[in-house]
């Protein structure tokens, strides 16, 4: 035992109060428990509360695992959010009336985002479609990694926002209220409503790309009014992937050991002098997260681990998917050791393709069909989709007419109409659901909002949309607003 921490036992309670305050002892010494982890113990939780009809044990703050009301089909998800707008008519929602209106002017009413480059000539999409799979699903040729899981994926072209904006759609799409901040997101809510299969990983877990935050930051995996608790956890975008990880090697062994147990025995007192403050359990909570995450977190990323078929399947040996191939597959190893949550972002919004389409689609597609496709197929080959959902898409789409010139132009924003894509998890594969338009421009059957995904999605949780509240303020929220309907029929 060092000699340091042989005073700190001897010092009499009131001094060790003084000297060796939590705050004190946390600053005193590195112990070099993983920051990001420890960032989220800084902000002031506001309220509390217990999901109803959940069976937990008296309210408290912590990951353990919840029964859900209702019978799940899915335990862990896996968001890949394609921030800007993938245009769907020319990836998943083939037209052949645009194709033969193509130059021919719109007659319909469009709202435009930019109306200085605006246009109402209608644009064919310059790549064709072909059936895949056994179940025929029709998907653009510059999609041939994910047309090639078309059995296993429901493709739904009927999503809503009804705002062509992005910051007000992605919002709407993962915190339930088009255009406003501070509310917790999806990932919140279901950890929230079910803890985590593991206690050695943060059970909300996101994976950023090395450019940068996406459009609106982290407004997207922001825990709201909720106790930081549930809030996403941050990797970085390139090694180490998470920063002080490791102890200084003068306070590793035994030395950290002692600190963590001293450490615990101070939380404890002050935590008895405050008894009912379940936000401080929860913080307790998170610093014992921090230092178990030094063995756990070292697995889960070490990539090392996987055989060259696996690497090569995501696209590791190739230069343009290597990136987010790697994110992928990480992601992969974070749900199969237990977390429930994780989301892949892109940095700034690759998919809003305004000019030049021709080269900008296919670009974005080269880097992340491979990888995306390889989650799904990997997931099923190691048994763990059924369990597991897969959820790929954004939060617009884009319009039929061009924006600027007909041939070296791009398409501008549109909320009214775009297309998404689930697997597993209790997903009906090989599937097609809703339609929009003849033309692709609004969403015209089997209609689905951003408030029917986040309900079905929850559903498949075995969580119950109107059920699932917190007191905040000594009012009941919840994530889905208003009406909205599970989507049934697309349900295994």
């Amino acid at each position: 035992m060092s000699t340091k921490f042989t005073n700190q036992i001897a010092m009499t309670n009131e001094h060790m109060t003084n000297r060796f305050s939590r705050r004190a002892f946390l600053s005193e010494n590195a112990m070099g428990i993983g920051m990001f982890a420890l960032a989220t113990l800084l902000h002031e939780d506001q309220s509390l509360a217990v999901p109803p009809n959940v069976r937990v044990a008296p309210p408290a703050f912590d990951m353990l695992p919840k029964e859900p009301p209702l019978v799940p089909k899915a335990k862990a998800m896996i968001s890949l959010f394609q921030h800007g707008g993938p245009a769907h008519m020319d990836l998943f929602d083939p037209k052949p009336e645009l194709t033969r209106l193509h130059g021919k002017s719109y007659e319909g009413d469009i709202a435009f985002s930019f109306i200085n480059r605006s246009s109402k000539k209608l644009k064919a999409s310059p790549w064709k479609f072909h059936k895949h799979g056994k179940c025929g699903t029709e998907i653009s040729e510059i999609l041939p990694h994910t047309a090639s899981i078309v059995d296993d994926i429901c493709v739904v072209r009927s999503m809503r926002t009804g705002h062509n904006g992005h910051e007000v759609s992605i919002r709407y799409m993962n915190s339930g209220i088009a255009g406003v901040t501070g509310r917790p997101s999806l990932g919140s809510w279901l950890t929230y409503g079910l803890g985590s299969e593991s206690q050695d990983l943060p059970a909300y877990m996101v994976l950023t790309a090395p450019g940068g935050h996406p459009v609106d930051g982290v407004h997207n995996w922001s825990g709201g009014w909720m106790p930081s608790l549930f809030q996403g956890t941050v990797l970085r975008a390139k090694e180490p992937r998470i920063l002080n990880l490791d102890a200084p090697p003068h306070l590793q062994g035994e030395i950290q050991s002692q600190n963590l147990a001293f450490l615990s025995e101070l939380n404890q007192r002050h935590l008895a002098r405050h008894p009912g403050e379940h936000d401080l359990e929860a913080r307790i909570a998170s610093y014992e997260l921090a230092a178990r995450m030094q063995d756990s977190a070292k697995d889960a990323l070490d990539l090392s681990q996987e055989t060259d078929a696996t690497k090569r399947m995501y696209g590791l040996d190739r230069d343009e998917t290597k990136e987010y191939g790697t994110r992928c597959l990480i992601a992969r190893r974070l749900v199969e050791r237990g977390v429930r949550f994780v989301q892949l972002f892109h940095s700034g919004q690759p998919w809003d393709n305004h000019n030049n389409i021709r080269e900008t689609l296919p670009g974005i597609c080269r880097r992340t069909d491979q990888p995306s496709a390889a989650l799904v197929r990997d997931l099923k080959q190691r048994g763990m989709l059924d369990e597991v959902l897969v959820h790929w898409g954004g939060e617009i789409g884009r319009l039929p007419v061009t924006e600027g010139d007909l041939n070296t132009g791009g398409r501008d924003h549109n909320g009214q109409g775009f297309s998404t894509w689930l697997a597993g998890g209790g997903i009906k594969g090989g599937i097609t659901y809703g339609n929009t338009d003849e033309v692709g421009h609004r969403a015209a059957e089997n209609i689905m909002t951003a408030s029917d995904y986040q309900a079905t999605i929850l559903r498949l949780f075995g969580l119950d949309h109107n059920q699932l509240v917190f007191l905040h303020n000594g009012q009941e929220q919840r994530l889905v607003q208003g009406d909205a309907k599970v989507a049934d029929e697309i349900i295994a």
